[in-house]
């Protein structure tokens, strides 16, 4: 068999594991629905019936953007939902999303690596407990995670190939992205930006591409800005719920605890401010700590077990946050290593991971928050492990080429 048909046999071998696991896990349990979950059902329920766009109420508003809520409503529509039970409609097809990121997953780190590292990051993918087990929460991250590495795929097609098609492209996948997740929006400015920092002779022509993908973008936000402003009579960017801000005010997660500041007659923003003026005017060592290392620490340090199921589903032979906790470690180093090089494409992953996380230090603090950010961490570590190995090869072979000068 030449390299070319083991290359094909190893994706083929790879890609049956990855489905035969998601399938096995959403058989074989029973899925839990916690309460972000249940606001989703109850909301598209009500949007089917009534037409009112409500999450977790019943009279219009803009609390999460409209990405999740109108592909479960397109699922439910599918199932017919009012005579059969739709979430596992909806876990199957976020099964098959999962597995189309995986897709992603080995076409980005192709670009940056050899065929080896491209296939163990594939094959890490593949079984990372985490990607497995949302695919049993009705929550965002799965759609999330395939429209954010379809955008990077495309953004980094616009850096190989610059053209205003590839730039409108990478706009449509990232205001998709932002649709789902809104905490994705301010990625087009960081793109632009390293692209322009990086390649000096064509930063007019950049600064183009940029305007095209930002159009992009705008288009696919534009239905949802005119449905705020005609129905709420408002201007709403991306969303107006206030609860993660005002819960990350919280240090340490201590959400009872209300002797820093009397929430009566507040506003969750309202609260949320007056928290952290209080907090870091009065416990400054305890906010920065919070702010800083605190969040990091509870979003990266443990695996994101989905909405929740029952009996365990062990996807891998031991603790799965022995598998995280490594990923985590040598991804730290990843980043740094991307850093370091930082005029190479690889570096967009790296920025990415690093703009998230400080995005995130500004709202609640959850292990949930991780998930999105794994598959650039897994590509990184391989990246970083393939030059490493490549480094120490050469290394050695200088050596052994200074013992046997004649050779």
């Amino acid at each position: 068999m030449n390299r070319k048909k083991r290359v094909w046999a190893a994706l083929a071998i790879i890609l049956l594991l990855a489905a035969y696991v998601r399938i096995d896990f959403l058989r074989s349990v029973d899925h839990e629905m916690p309460h972000d979950s249940l606001n989703y059902d109850k909301m598209v329920r009500q949007l089917l019936e009534t037409g009112v766009y409500a999450y977790n109420g019943e009279t219009p508003n803009a609390f999460v953007t409209p990405g999740y809520p109108l592909f479960l409503a397109a699922v439910y529509e599918i199932a017919d939902y009012k005579e059969h039970d739709p979430l596992p409609w909806v876990r199957y097809i976020q099964a098959l999303l999962s597995l189309a990121a995986l897709g992603f997953i080995y076409r980005i780190a192709r670009r940056f690596s050899g065929e080896l590292p491209t296939l163990i990051a594939l094959l890490i993918a593949a079984v990372y407990p985490p990607f497995v087990w949302a695919n049993g929460a009705i929550l965002t991250e799965v759609l999330a995670i395939f429209l954010l590495l379809g955008y990077l795929l495309a953004q980094i097609r616009v850096f190989e190939t610059p053209s205003y098609g590839r730039a409108a492209a990478a706009g449509i996948w990232l205001g998709l992205t932002v649709i789902v997740r809104p905490e994705f929006l301010p990625l087009i400015a960081l793109a632009f930006a390293f692209q322009w920092l990086r390649d000096k002779e064509a930063r007019k022509r950049t600064i183009r591409l940029f305007a095209c993908s930002a159009a992009a973008v705008v288009l696919l936000l534009a239905p949802w800005w005119i449905r705020n402003a005609v129905t709420l009579h408002q201007w709403v960017v991306t969303a107006t719920q206030e609860n993660p801000f005002r819960a990350g005010t919280y240090p340490y997660n201590t959400f009872n605890d209300e002797s820093l500041v009397d929430p009566v007659g507040k506003t969750e923003k309202e609260l949320a401010i007056a928290r952290l003026k209080a907090g870091f005017t009065t416990q400054p060592g305890l906010f920065i700590k919070w702010y800083t290392i605190g969040k990091m620490q509870y979003v990266y340090q443990s695996v994101y077990r989905g909405g929740g199921h029952q009996p365990y589903y062990p996807v891998i032979p031991f603790n799965a946050n022995l598998l995280h906790r490594t990923l985590m470690l040598s991804g730290a180093i990843a980043v740094l290593a991307a850093l370091r090089r930082w005029r190479e494409p690889v570096t967009l992953l790296a920025l990415v991971v690093i703009a998230m996380s400080l995005i995130r230090l500004g709202f609640v603090a959850d292990y949930r928050y991780n998930v999105t950010m794994m598959p650039l961490i897994i590509i990184l570590d391989c990246v970083l492990g393939w030059r490493a190995f490549m480094w120490w090869k050469g290394r050695r072979a200088q050596k052994a080429a200074a013992l046997n000068p004649t050779k």
